[in-house]
């Protein structure tokens, strides 16, 4: 288990002891949001595959990929090293602890993102996707598909991380989302909720002197 993940684990350890509610977003954003122009959108390295609904993460990141396109205020980008901002993605299970599939190649995704009148087309594979993030903790063999326990994934997450550094996971988050349903298939309210702080964010600044 990586650090980050153990840190997750901690996190949802921590939130079954309060119960669960919808985080509050933070109200202002990094400068560096506001003059981002491209994003990537990737699935939690950490997040396991759902036995009961295997493509809810992929779904998820789809959707919010033809949002972002349907809002045009940023341009998806299908990896991450030239991208402004990393949008990462994590589709709730509904409870606190569950069990799931651990699959690293569920990060992996083909390479051209086109707009459709259904969503988003998506061309010819491109190899696996650059490490977001610091090495492992365990050995990389043990990092095979497989049976493993989530714990703190009862509701859907959108974390948006500054692009173009080195582990950008590992460093603190501009914002982050945290709602049951919030990445609602083809709804995906939690874009809802960025584009209201983002257009709060552009007000507050227009006034700074």
């Amino acid at each position: 288990m990586s650090k980050r993940a153990s840190a997750v684990v901690v996190a949802g350890l921590l939130l079954a002891t309060i119960g669960s509610a919808k985080s509050k977003p933070k109200s202002t954003l990094p400068l560096y949001v506001l003059d981002a122009r491209t994003v990537a959108v990737v699935i939690d390295p950490d997040a396991g595959v759902s036995i009961d609904d295997p493509q809810a993460n992929r779904v998820a990141q789809k959707d919010v990929e033809t949002a972002l396109l349907n809002w045009g205020r940023f341009e998806p980008q299908i990896g991450t090293q030239n991208a402004d901002l990393i949008i990462v993605l994590r589709r709730g299970h509904g409870q606190f602890v569950d069990r799931t599939i651990n699959d690293p190649r569920q990060g992996n995704r083909p390479g051209v993102i086109n707009p459709t009148d259904d969503g988003v087309a998506i061309g010819a594979q491109h190899g696996p996707r650059p490490p977001l993030s610091g090495p492992p903790m365990n050995d990389p063999a043990q990092e095979q598909p497989g049976m493993q326990t989530e714990v703190g994934s009862s509701d859907d997450s959108f974390t948006v991380y500054k692009g173009g550094v080195e582990n950008p996971l590992d460093t603190p988050p501009a914002w982050r989302y945290v709602a049951r349903d919030g990445l609602r298939p083809h709804s995906v309210p939690a874009v809802e909720e960025f584009k209201k702080v983002l257009a709060a964010a552009e007000k507050a600044a227009a006034k700074q002197p």
